[in-house]
């Protein structure tokens, strides 16, 4: 079994003893086994020939005897006992929108739904309406959701997840004899939202001996092809991976191909026929069959007489006009940015202290830090009380004073926009804040029309001065809410209010589009980590990743500001 099949098994359990009502501690133990083994970069089969199951984080006893029976048998008699008693199909429902345990366990007992299809059915046959506290809007809500998951794509990762992983296959691949470059290509080059596929692109004359090398790294599950230039494998976590080997005197033509996207490949090729050449992973050909090789990536541009694009632009949308006519941007990098403006800490929903992550951005050399903790009716996220609020400013102060002025930290915070349109805290208390994030976690299926109107409520109050991750959506979880984005925008630009693109690689949010058109229109963008602990702050990475996909520049990032004139510009919103 592959770690992914075993992994899924404990997630499974977990899921189907939540439903069936378990004590939660239970339900945790059989999670975390899952989340430890999916994690893992080696063989789980090899780490039971080396009597290392309970080396496992959350892996003891019982649970490592489980794994050993699956592997051995591949079944588990526990497994089996409790799918004979709570359906298995019902951790599917999971997956809909609004429907958690305690729903889905109603679903199966008092209407006999087991399975997607039976809800979807019911649902459209009115039955959800006979439950106690489910009417007809709450049956609509579900309707709408399975329409969304029906569309929404599976068997894609997150950066952060993708990232480390190519990292440690670039390491050891750069270190194969014959070796000369590897680097990372594909949609992670492009930071692209989410990964299907991880391309890597390897410059050596010895190809076989890199394949034959690659395949036996202990993360591969699966080879699914091999051939002379490419080969094609599954990790042991499921993450597909396609290995491109040439020549080093070809490796710019086929790190450029492999790159993308395919559109944008399109693309070159066009213009590289207007200018009798054909262009493919190996290099260019003449009309006269004679080869033009590119070793390095930008050759490829420079033969066709333009100049490198950077991959995160590379997307067919304008990008190899601009570089005909030299007017491709200068991008924002991580370098560029000095303030930290959306952080938590253990006041509210964070794991750090205010001085560790004040430390701890300082560090990266990050000059001023906002501390964001969420506003109080976010009660599942320990939102502050006014008072709590005031108590907070006051060891801001003593942490400010401890640490000197190397590093500025502001008072802010994430406040909820209610359902109704209104802001958590009083103006009177906002007024008194550095820094408002007007930020939405509730009620986010509400029509268009009303919660596109919260969100202007909250763009014309004076005391805000970011809105934070517009859509809301969870990628691969949660669908963006109903919103007119454009509507936002032009109010953004109107009232000077700043947009956020948060850096959390299941959010990054604003995306790109939308990222492009708010600039378009004046508005200021900040790109924050919403950092809950000190190492989320590297995260920015991604969020700057997805502000180069939108061809945004330093200029248009507030906290890409020296911090006077951030504070300058804070003050001039007042």
């Amino acid at each position: 079994m592959q770690n992914r099949e075993i992994a899924e098994v404990f997630e499974k359990i977990a899921d189907l003893l939540q439903i069936k009502g378990e004590a939660i501690y239970r339900v945790l133990a059989y999670r975390r086994a899952g989340e430890s083994i999916r994690a893992l970069s080696q063989r789980v089969v090899q780490i039971a020939e080396e009597s290392r199951l309970q080396d496992i984080p959350g892996v003891g006893a019982a649970i490592a005897a489980k794994i050993d029976e699956l592997l051995s048998t591949g079944k588990m008699e526990f497994f089996e006992i409790l799918t004979a008693e709570v359906p298995e199909t019902l951790p599917d429902l999971l997956r809909v929108e609004g429907l958690g345990p305690k729903k889905v366990a109603r679903l199966w007992k008092e209407l006999g739904i087991t399975s997607i299809e039976e809800l979807e059915t019911a649902a459209k046959a009115g039955k959800l309406q006979k439950l106690d506290g489910m009417g007809s809007r709450s049956e609509a809500k579900i309707l709408a959701s399975l329409e969304a998951l029906g569309k929404r794509q599976y068997n894609r990762h997150l950066l952060d997840v993708v990232q480390p992983v190519a990292a440690q296959l670039l390491e050891r691949l750069r270190k194969i004899d014959g070796a000369v470059e590897a680097e990372v290509a594909g949609s992670l080059r492009r930071y692209k939202e989410t990964i299907g596929d991880l391309d890597l692109v390897v410059a050596s004359d010895a190809n076989e001996l890199v394949m034959d090398e690659f395949v036996q790294f202990p993360e591969i599950g699966r080879i699914g092809g091999k051939g002379p230039t490419k080969t094609s494998v599954e990790l042991v976590d499921g993450l597909r991976v396609q290995l491109w080997v040439q020549s080093p005197e070809r490796f710019g033509s086929t790190l450029q191909y492999a790159t993308g996207s395919q559109a944008h490949n399109v693309k070159l090729r066009e213009l590289a026929l207007s200018k009798g050449l054909s262009l493919s992973e190996h290099g260019f050909k003449t009309d006269e069959g004679d080869e033009i090789l590119c070793s390095k990536e930008t050759d490829v541009y420079k033969t066709l007489g333009i100049g490198w694009i950077p991959p995160a632009m590379r997307e067919a949308r304008g990008e190899i006009e601009a570089a005909l006519e030299d007017r491709l941007p200068k991008l924002v990098t991580v370098k560029d940015l000095r303030g930290e403006l959306h952080a938590h800490s253990n006041w509210s929903d964070g794991h750090a202290s205010i001085e560790e992550m004040a430390l701890a951005a300082r560090k990266l050399g990050i000059t001023y830090l906002v501390i964001t903790d969420h506003s109080r009716s976010l009660g599942v996220a320990g939102g502050l009380s006014i008072e709590r609020l005031w108590e907070q400013k006051a060891e801001i102060e003593q942490v400010q004073e401890k640490l000197g002025n190397n590093i500025r930290i502001l008072h802010g915070s994430e406040v909820e926009i209610l359902a109704d349109g209104s802001l958590d805290y009083p103006d009177e208390v906002l007024e008194q804040l550095d820094v408002v994030f007007a930020s939405l976690h509730s009620s986010l299926r509400q029509p268009k029309e009303k919660i596109t109107t919260r969100f202007l409520s909250a763009v014309e109050n004076p005391h805000v001065d970011f809105i934070g991750h517009l859509s809301g959506r969870l990628l691969g979880k949660r669908d963006p809410a109903d919103l007119d984005v454009d509507v936002i925008l032009n109010a953004a630009a109107e009232h000077g209010v700043g947009l956020e693109i948060n850096s959390h690689t299941d959010r990054l949010d604003l995306n790109d589009i939308h990222a492009r058109r708010a600039v378009e229109l004046g508005v200021k963008l900040a790109i924050t980590s919403d950092a809950h602990r000190t190492e989320h702050f590297d995260l920015r990475s991604f969020g700057v990743g997805i502000a180069r996909r939108a061809w945004v520049t330093p200029e248009s990032i507030v906290n890409t500001l020296p911090r006077s004139k951030f504070l300058k510009w804070l003050k001039s919103r007042n």
